[in-house]
């Protein structure tokens, strides 16, 4: 599986050692993990790279994770994101402040890997349904992820795997407008020099493909900034 179609969980940890502990056992199970060691550094990388998981450290040095969860729950871009609040403190009224603060899951150290995991995989499947499933539907679209197939309207549609990549992103969030720049991370990665106009190129393949049997452009161009897939005129 390509990279950009791996679930991204940010890690808010500030111990080094447990931090690469979990970023390795996540990608060993194919996610993608990025590394956060505060609750300002998590917020900045919340808002840059929009991750489908936040594992969050209680204990974290200046802002703590309950303050940080808050925070995020207010954020309009973060509010929706699964949180799962990891800490040493098991005592049942710390597990209530923590879910009352908006985590989604709590897991008391020590933990296993394979624990973790399941505990991630859970909170996916129960948030964010789209990201389990291998078929993905929009309107007369229909996303098979396991066979690399796309259909619209009981026809096949051929793609390359950048246009696959892109409308596989928009139909995991449908209606939402992505800038340019946020497609240029989210669908190709950060670590990958494209130019701007780069975007704009794959997404007019990405329209051929779909519209070539004539039906209504499901991705709307947003004057200023950006691109979505929804069945509002464009």
């Amino acid at each position: 599986m390509s990279s950009a179609l791996k679930p991204l969980v940010l890690i808010v940890e500030d111990e080094p050692g447990i931090a690469e502990m979990l970023k390795y056992n996540l990608e060993k199970e194919g996610f993608r993990a990025v590394i956060a060691v505060n609750g300002e550094e998590a917020m900045l990388v919340t808002t840059e790279q929009s991750p489908n998981l936040i594992l969050l450290d209680w204990m974290l040095p200046h802002l703590s994770g309950l303050e940080v969860c808050r925070q995020l729950r207010r954020a309009p871009k973060s509010k929706d994101i699964p949180i799962i609040m990891l800490t040493a403190r098991g005592e049942e009224s710390d597990r209530v402040r923590g879910l009352n603060s908006g985590a989604d899951d709590y897991i008391v150290k020590p933990f296993s890997p394979s624990e973790l995991v399941a505990r991630v995989r859970a909170v996916l499947r129960r948030t964010s349904p789209a990201l389990a499933e291998e078929v993905l539907r929009f309107a007369d679209i229909v996303m098979d992820l396991a066979s690399h197939r796309v259909r619209r309207d009981g026809h096949d549609i051929h793609l390359g795997p950048t246009e696959f990549r892109l409308l596989r992103h928009f139909m995991l969030h449908p209606g939402r407008v992505f800038s340019r720049e946020q497609l240029l991370d989210l669908v190709w990665g950060h670590d990958v020099y494209v130019e701007l106009r780069t975007v704009d190129v794959h997404i007019r393949r990405l329209r051929k493909a779909l519209n070539e049997g004539g039906g209504e452009d499901p991705i709307r161009t947003v004057r200023s900034a950006g691109y979505a897939i929804d069945t509002k005129p464009s």
